[in-house]
């Protein structure tokens, strides 16, 4: 019962924390060319991936990026969480809101493209 009570409380604050990591990266003209691309796709550790052979430009948005995710889940850590629990959450919530035709990475580590149906995400996710 506590770990569920702990697990749901984690989950709430991951919202908020991925909530403001897609929000600062939505603005980014780059970053959405290449999710559209399918150049990048959410990962399961909560940082964004690159699909593929990267560019120094497709590397240097996706390192600005994460590096922004890592602030936010930085600030969200506390209170018995871990940077990389808060991470994690993040990511299962991040792969449940990509939209069909956005690359993500499935639980065996695998890059999939979304299709209209829910993305496979790793048994842990709540």
């Amino acid at each position: 019962m506590r770990k569920t009570l702990w697990m749901a409380g984690l989950a709430a604050v991951a919202i908020a924390a991925s909530a403001v990591a897609a929000h600062a990266v939505q603005r980014d003209p780059a970053y959405a060319q290449a999710r559209a691309a399918g150049q990048v796709g959410e990962q399961i550790d909560g940082y964004l991936g690159i699909v593929g052979s990267p560019t120094p430009e497709l590397r240097q948005v996706v390192n600005d990026i994460n590096i922004r995710r890592k602030a936010a889940y930085t600030r969200q850590a506390g209170g018995g969480a871990t940077i990389e629990q808060m991470a994690f959450v993040s990511g299962c919530n991040l792969i449940a809101r990509t939209e069909p035709g956005e690359m993500y990475q499935a639980p065996d580590g695998s890059w999939k493209k979304r299709g209209s149906a829910a993305p496979e995400r790793d048994p842990r996710c709540v």
